[in-house]
């Protein structure tokens, strides 16, 4: 491995970890901008496309609805595994656990937790690495 493909793969498992680190902070003005403009991203459950989102603008939009409800949100970051196919792009898969947290009608916090599975594929434009489609596959749920 020689260091221009290092430094690509550290710029990558820090792309994936600051999507996760800005939706625990609700930060989805950052967390659009780690896509390409034209980004689309997937919404898979039980192995189904639910509904895709195109661009940053239906991202944004998506993303900022979707987390409005919860008082909090963590997500922690698994295992990454990239492919690296040309010089500006490559492909990968990544693991999150995320706990959701919101009150429920009585006031009382109550928890949900969720695996995911990010099948990314990536672009670099002007140097740096981008998100251009992602598969966000949620393999279980749980609530408590």
């Amino acid at each position: 491995m020689n260091i221009e493909e290092i430094s690509d793969r550290l710029e990558l498992k820090e792309l994936v970890d600051l999507f996760s680190n800005y939706a625990d902070t609700k930060e989805n003005e950052k967390q659009v901008k780690l896509f390409t403009p034209e980004g689309i991203v997937n919404i898979i459950n039980d192995g189904e496309v639910t509904f895709t989102l195109r661009g940053r603008e239906a991202i944004l939009k998506a993303f900022s609805g979707s987390m409005a409800d919860y008082i909090s949100v963590f997500h922690m970051s698994g295992q990454q595994t990239v492919r690296l196919v040309d010089e500006t792009h490559a492909e990968g898969t990544a693991y999150n656990f995320v706990v959701l947290v919101k009150q429920d009608k009585n006031g009382k916090n109550v928890t949900s937790q969720e695996g995911v599975r990010y099948e990314d594929k990536y672009e670099k434009i002007a140097g740096h690495w981008l998100i251009a489609e992602r598969n966000s596959n949620f393999n279980w749920h749980l609530d408590n």
